[in-house]
């Protein structure tokens, strides 16, 4: 993976100089506690990805206010720039602070500021494949009021191969910056991950950008196919504290920096914040691998159902929710 090799070792010591590293931990881990976290927890991960060097923090999502009523949500569903400095302050430090804008539910020509008024540096486009048209005016928008641009084409694992390239094609025509690989039901293996960031790099290369990748643990393999999403050559990177997010949650921060080897990144930090912050949230949150994250994960189904069957009190015979999956697939 390393084109910046040890001088006492090989490759397999050395790190890639291009890689960048995403933190979603308060916005992916919204979908948990809906986005009510505590000022305290969400300036401790910010604390803490400033010191270990993580290159961009992904603070929440920016909402429409007219599709989601402001009280329906913590105010990490909407990102006001209040409440984001309330935390950040001006962000005076190397880290960049992004928004994810799902696509049909942001306004985004009002609630995306111009960046210079804005303490953002980056949008992150969320999209579903039929929402595309909406996707890449997001994303020409924001790029003309001044910002970094990525979009997240999500659900990939249910998407025809013809609209796949069709999709691509299209976004590698934008000012987009990068373009992310999303296993949102956290269903791909490492051969599906091998042949899918290649065609995803076939159409980003050639126009200049760059590729990333964010998956899911359903079937304990967020962290396995985050590597292999590395060495296939990805260079943009998302991770949460813990793995904290939707349903059996995300590829762990904490593992991903370990095995990054870059000097730039330091440990300590995200350590500590998961031990004091993070995980004392499993009292009430409950995310993380479970046996029904396995069978939505193996069936390539939404994880609605089993994020159901792990909140209840007595989830019930764990056979009968598989069987009960299977006749609905």
């Amino acid at each position: 993976m390393a084109s910046n090799a040890s001088k006492s070792g090989g490759d397999w010591v050395g790190y890639r100089e291009e890689i960048q590293v995403l933190d979603c931990t308060i916005r992916d881990g919204g979908l948990m506690n809906d986005h009510r976290f505590e000022d305290a927890v969400v300036k401790a991960v910010y604390d803490a990805n400033v010191a270990a060097g993580v290159d961009y923090m992904e603070m929440g999502y920016k909402a429409s206010q007219r599709i989601f009523a402001p009280d329906s949500a913590g105010g990490w569903k909407f990102c006001r720039e209040a409440d984001v400095r309330r935390i950040v302050g001006d962000n005076p430090t190397s880290m960049k602070l992004s928004a994810m804008c799902d696509a049909e539910r942001t306004d985004y020509h009002e609630d995306v500021l111009p960046c210079e008024q804005s303490v953002f540096d980056m949008v992150r486009v969320a999209t579903y494949i039929h929402q595309i048209p909406t996707a890449i005016d997001m994303i020409q928008d924001a790029h003309q009021k001044g910002y970094a641009t990525t979009v997240n084409l999500m659900a990939v694992s249910t998407v025809p191969e013809y609209e796949l390239d069709r999709a691509l094609e299209q976004l590698a025509h934008t000012d987009v910056g990068a373009i992310y690989l999303v296993d949102s039901f956290g269903s791909l293996y490492s051969e599906q991950v091998q042949y899918l960031v290649g065609k995803y790099l076939s159409f980003a290369q050639p126009a200049g950008k760059q590729v990333g990748v964010h998956f899911h643990n359903n079937l304990q393999l967020g962290f396995a196919n985050t590597i292999e999403g590395i060495v296939r050559g990805a260079n943009r990177l998302d991770a949460t504290f813990a793995g904290l997010g939707r349903g059996a949650g995300n590829c762990q921060m904490e593992l991903l920096l370990a095995f990054l080897h870059n000097p730039k990144f330091d440990l300590r930090p995200v350590l500590r914040c998961v031990q004091d912050h993070i995980e004392p949230l499993r009292k009430t949150l409950k995310w993380g691998f479970g046996l029904s994250y396995l069978i939505t994960g193996m069936l390539n189904q939404h994880p609605r159902a089993a994020i159901k069957y792990g909140e209840a009190d007595e989830p019930g015979d764990i056979v009968e929710f598989y069987e009960s999956v299977i006749e609905q697939a």
